[in-house]
């Protein structure tokens, strides 16, 4: 597992701690926070925010479809857990197109805080869960049945989120 590609099916080694996909969900939350912190935030830079984060959901998901049959002979395991370049492009998606400004007040702080954690928490939940048709997913052949599931069920926790920062910034 030393091949570059290797390391980002498992997110430079994200994928081989316990509770691998929480950890794998965690980088694009980090980045999201990161960009928001330094004024990329996507309500000021919507073009550069969304684009980042659409950049992560194409090279992670490219790196399923792609390498997840070598991940799945590696680890001798369908939809191994110590591949986590589904829960990356997944939890990707869920932060893009959301209506966060750079924060100046502590109010503000916290309103963001609490918007990426949702977002978090509910791509974790809705993949976990794996509802209906999304269970059914992983069958598909190697990296598809690796990255589809989790794009599915970022769906869900997209509008959960949506709904709740909606709801937050009211």
């Amino acid at each position: 597992m030393t091949r570059p590609r290797f390391r980002l099916l498992t997110c430079w080694g994200l994928g081989y701690l316990p509770a691998s996909g929480t950890w794998g969900s965690m980088p694009p939350v980090a980045l999201a926070l990161v960009l928001i912190i330094v004024g990329l935030s996507p309500a000021q830079h919507p073009i550069i925010f969304n684009a980042i984060m659409l950049a992560i959901v194409l090279v992670f998901s490219h790196i399923c479809v792609h390498q997840g049959d070598m991940g799945e002979a590696w680890f001798a395991k369908k939809d191994p857990d110590e591949v986590v370049a589904d829960e990356v492009a997944g939890q990707a998606l869920v932060l893009m197109f959301l209506p966060l400004a750079t924060p100046h007040t502590p109010e503000q702080w916290l309103q963001v805080l609490a918007i990426l954690a949702c977002a978090f928490l509910a791509f974790r939940l809705f993949d976990i869960l794996k509802l209906p048709p999304a269970n059914a997913l992983q069958s598909l052949p190697a990296g598809w049945g690796i990255l589809v599931d989790d794009m599915v069920m970022a769906i869900p926790a997209w509008l959960v989120t949506q709904g709740v920062a909606w709801m937050v910034l009211s």
